[in-house]
Formats: structure tokens, C-alpha cells, sequence
């Protein structure tokens, strides 16, 4: 996207009345509903492992752990600017750091959980998918992350969790 997107984004949301609280209120019921939502998989999976002495527990831990250990890692290498620094505007969502946008850490965390949770109940991993994907469109439309940064975090995120899940 470019500067007058995010401008004009940005700007229209400022102007309805409770427009940034309506829209930060979202990123944040959002992200608390992906992580409170990760611990009940989490539950659910030292259940299954209890139940049938499987490793699916110690597998979703592992999965995300490692992955998201790697990826704070390769966007401390990367350190690409967030959009309110090379643009030079004001976010919806107050961030002092003006680096690591590149893949979205949100993102990829929501994406990778949701395929913790598909792993391990279908219905479940589809309604955190969605959750997922509204989150990305937050992140960009309240000016954090370029489309690029929450699309490699998504992939990423799916990646890993084919890979930890159903290739390994």
C-alpha cells in the first residue's frame, strides 16, 4: 500500500465518532479471544494426551514454541520499517517500535495457533482461521503492517503448522 492509503485508512476511521476505539477495540478482543482460545488447545491437547497417550500435547507446545522463537528471530535480521515510519503518519494502534514489520509476529502467532487448533478439533481451527484473518486486516488497516508483512506471517504461520502437524 501506499502513503495516501494508509492516510486516507486511517483518516476515515478518525473521523467517524468512536471509529479508533471501534477498530482498536476489535484488534484487541480479537488477539485476547486467539490466546485465551490458545490455552484452551492447549488444555484440549494434554486431554487427548491423557486420554490415548499421544504426544499431541508436547507437539502443539513444540510447534509453536519453536516456530515463533524463529520467526522473532528472522524479523530481528530482516528489521524492516513499519508503514507509520517510511510514510510518516500517526497509527491507530499506538507502536514505539519502528522496525521488525516483516512477517507480522501477530499474525503468524494467530495462524500457527489455528493450526494447533485444527489439528486438534476442525470446527474449531476454521473459527480461529477466521479470527486470523480479521486480525490481519486490523494490523493493516490500523497502520502497523504492510499487506506483505501480514501475508508472509499468515504463510508462515500455516507453513509451520503443516509442517509440525502433518508432515513430521
Amino acid at each position: 500500500m501506499k502513503q495516501e492509503s494508509y492516510i486516507k485508512i486511517t483518516e476515515a476511521v478518525r473521523k467517524k465518532k468512536s471509529g479508533v476505539k471501534i477498530v482498536t477495540g476489535i484488534n484487541r478482543i480479537v488477539t485476547i479471544m486467539i490466546y485465551v482460545l490458545f490455552a484452551v488447545i492447549i488444555l484440549m491437547s494434554a486431554f487427548m494426551q491423557y486420554q490415548n497417550n499421544s504426544g499431541t500435547c508436547v507437539r502443539v507446545v513444540l510447534v509453536c514454541s519453536i516456530s515463533f522463537v524463529a520467526v522473532t528471530i528472522f524479523r530481528y535480521i530482516i528489521d524492516e520499517k513499519r508503514p507509520y515510519v517510511v510514510y510518516d503518519f500517526t497509527p491507530l494502534i499506538v507502536k514505539e517500535k519502528e522496525g521488525q514489520s516483516m512477517p507480522s509476529r501477530h499474525v503468524f502467532s494467530a495462524f500457527v495457533i489455528a493450526m494447533s487448533a485444527l489439528y486438534i478439533c476442525i470446527p474449531l481451527g476454521i473459527f480461529m482461521m477466521l479470527l486470523a484473518v480479521i486480525m490481519a486486516f486490523e494490523r493493516v488497516i490500523c497502520g502497523v503492517h504492510f499487506p506483505k508483512d501480514v501475508i508472509a506471517g499468515a504463510v508462515i504461520g500455516i507453513a509451520s503448522g503443516i509442517i509440525g502437524f502433518y508432515l513430521i
